[in-house]
């Protein structure tokens, strides 16, 4: 009992200063905000701050680990029968059907605020080249190691890549979230059936 309460009061503390952080970040402009205003709002120490979000950006992109470990976390959940591809095709659609933020679902001021920083643009960057890794030593894990896996997680993330970019678009766009969901729904249906010749029956599960 005493471990699950402490772990509720970690969750709530990171909860409390993400909280604390976006809502600054949204009133004053990510650049704007230091790390101390964001310990000052939140009522925690810097390093508390710190301890929680080793670097500033994480505090805007709190999603990260859902983010990062999505796609190697379906393919590896998948059941029996399934290729990568299509448990990556059906989470996606998924995804879009409950307007996920993992997908790049978030209010227009939020996705205003993430553009407009280069330090933010250059970390999702980085997010989507550790996504494509933790998905390609899934498939090492699975098929064994060399070029295939590497090369299937490549496309399977640049697809995954621009279907984000082209929610975030929409978003900038000022969309409806359901005008966004219709036309995400078709465009990854569009972007993984292409990708059915090549990758339908790569690491089918045993």
């Amino acid at each position: 009992m005493t471990a699950g309460l402490r772990a509720m009061k970690k969750q709530q503390t990171r909860e409390n200063i993400s909280h604390q952080a976006t809502r600054l970040f949204l009133e004053r402009g990510y650049d704007k905000v230091t790390i101390a205003d964001v310990a000052a709002a939140a009522q925690v120490a810097k390093m508390t701050v710190t301890n929680y979000f080793p670097r500033k950006e994480d505090l805007a992109l709190d999603l990260s680990d859902a983010f990062v470990g999505g796609l190697a976390r379906t393919v590896a959940e998948r059941p029996s029968g399934r290729s990568a591809l299509a448990a990556l095709k059906e989470a996606f659609l998924a995804a879009v059907a409950r307007k996920d933020p993992v997908i790049g679902f978030a209010p227009v001021e939020f996705a205003r605020m993430i553009t407009g920083s280069p330090a933010l643009v250059a970390r999702l960057r980085e997010f989507h080249d550790e996504r494509e890794a933790a998905l390609a030593a899934q498939l090492a894990a699975e098929t064994g190691p060399g070029l295939p896996p590497r090369l299937v997680a490549a496309q399977l993330g640049a697809a995954h890549r621009l279907l984000f970019d082209e929610t975030l678009a929409r978003v900038l766009d000022g969309q409806d979230p359901d005008e966004i969901a219709r036309a995400l729904a078709e465009a990854g249906t569009l972007a993984f059936d292409l990708l059915e010749p090549s990758f339908g029956s790569y690491a089918i599960r045993a």
